[in-house]
């Protein structure tokens, strides 16, 4: 899978990656994460990028384990704000490339940090993984990752109760939001023709189809959005072939 992509200029002013659009994105983003992940316990953060949003999100929100993943490239950057932080709730970032599976989480394998409730009971599916966080992510993926994102997803995260959440610039109705929006999905399709803004209705399809249900559908900085859905039930399952 490919993760947010950081301005070169901004890296080279720093030792560590840095992202200014993450500065600026993340308090409005913790203030929706804080209100549907109050009730989660292990979080599995898809294209965690710099690692900023890791560090930022898992020290106001302590209960959590924050488990980041991105693609190998990315994870030394990722692994230094970690350890600089040194936060307990966030175990080492793994490999994860949304289209190459099984994905390495769903045992939920990321450890409980120190203040963690009691386990659920073993019996419960999925058990391991209460929420998923992605930002910036969909609109960089070609549509076939975002189906395989969608169906990962789909493997790894407890039903019922898990909770999705999406950060990014959506197209609604088949038209963009913004001027700004209609120019940056021209430089994406540049780049990579098959990258683009995605539109909110086929997004929440793939949602639907693995039990999922919209929450919240939240306005954000610099036209972008955070959708939020909750996971009722688990996908049923496809006949076998005859």
């Amino acid at each position: 899978m490919c993760s947010w992509k950081t301005p070169a200029g901004d890296a080279a002013m720093t030792a560590k990656p840095f992202s200014s659009a993450c500065e600026r994105n993340r308090d409005p983003i913790l203030a929706v994460l804080h209100q549907h992940f109050a009730a989660c316990r292990r979080v599995l953060e898809i294209g965690s990028g710099t690692g900023q949003h890791a560090v930022h999100f898992a020290a106001a929100m302590p209960w959590l384990t924050w488990q980041c993943s991105d693609v190998a490239d990315n994870l030394p950057g990722i692994r230094s704000w970690l350890d600089e932080a040194g936060l307990a709730n966030t175990p080492a970032p793994i490999e994860l490339e949304v289209a190459r599976g099984p994905w390495p989480v769903a045992d939920g394998r990321a450890p409980d940090p120190p203040s963690a409730p009691a386990p659920r009971p073993r019996g419960e599916a999925n058990s391991g993984i209460d929420a998923v966080f992605s930002a910036n992510t969909l609109h960089i993926m070609a549509w076939a990752q975002v189906e395989a994102f969608f169906a990962g997803v789909g493997r790894v995260l407890r039903a019922p109760g898990g909770v999705l959440a999406v950060y990014g610039p959506f197209n609604y109705g088949g038209g963009f939001s913004s001027d700004s929006n209609r120019a940056f999905d021209g430089w994406l399709k540049a780049r990579d023709p098959r990258s683009g803004i995605r539109d909110f209705e086929a997004v929440d399809a793939l949602a639907r189809g693995i039990g999922l249900r919209l929450l919240d559908d939240v306005a954000m900085p610099a036209n972008n959005r955070c959708l939020v859905w909750r996971r009722d039930s688990a996908p049923a399952p496809r006949p076998p072939n005859r």
